[in-house]
């Protein structure tokens, strides 16, 4: 009679912890970076709900000659209302001065509680309006890059 070999039947504790190890740590690095796409993903939400906004800021500008002061309410910007963004917890604060109007809402808690706040002006060709972030504005650049506001 011959010897009998053994079949292994399943896994080694050390395999199992060795797998167990490896989940863990693709999960501590996977988790972080999905959270911060969908953070990003809702803030792109919520600058694109100001898109008739921007275009009726940059017609009122035009329109007034650069004069923000005429272009801070829903009524002189020619629209039914301001908008609300779906992840905001206020409406959006409009304040003009010379030449530029400052855009400013809060974020959700969902969406990290960041404050959006950037300046929109006409730019020296007086065809398109850019965007520039100030001073109170919170969002980090990897959630939305300052030139995306």
């Amino acid at each position: 009679m011959g010897i009998k070999q053994r079949v292994q039947k399943g896994f080694t504790l050390i395999e199992l912890m060795i797998v167990v190890a490896i989940i863990g740590i693709l999960a501590a690095i996977a988790i972080p970076q999905y959270q911060d796409y969908v953070t990003k993903s809702k803030w792109g939400t919520n600058i694109s709900d100001l898109a008739a906004t921007k275009a009726a800021v940059a017609l009122c500008l035009q329109n007034n000659a650069g004069d923000g002061t005429q272009c801070q309410t829903a009524a002189q910007l020619s629209i039914t209302a301001l908008p609300q963004p779906k992840y905001a917890t206020a409406a959006i604060g409009v304040v003009g001065a010379a030449g530029k109007v400052t855009v400013t809402y809060t974020g959700t808690a969902e969406v990290g509680s960041y404050v959006y706040s950037a300046d929109w002006a006409v730019d020296a060709s007086g065809t398109k309006i850019t965007f520039t972030p100030v001073a109170a504005d919170t969002i980090p650049a990897k959630i939305a890059a300052a030139t995306l506001r």
